[in-house]
């Protein structure tokens, strides 16, 4: 697997991250963030496929009440 399928799965994952954002009714990561006692810059990058962890996925997950399969349900 090269560097290019990565990618395609860390923007999956920031896409995943954003729609539960949108869809829980923020409009805004800062507002998200400030209610969630994250950094505005992390949830920023999160949503840019860039420095989260599998702590901050099991986080998300836990705040929108799902399970890791919901959360990658229909991923590739």
């Amino acid at each position: 697997m090269d560097k290019v399928d990565y990618t395609k799965r860390q923007e999956a994952i920031a896409k995943r991250i954003k729609e539960l954002r949108i869809n829980a009714g923020y409009t805004s990561y800062k507002k998200f963030a400030i209610e969630h006692n994250f950094e505005n810059k992390s949830v920023w990058r999160w949503e840019e496929g860039v420095n989260y962890t599998v702590d901050t996925l099991f986080k998300i997950m836990d705040i929108h009440n799902i399970t890791i399969e919901e959360f990658f349900k229909g991923m590739k």
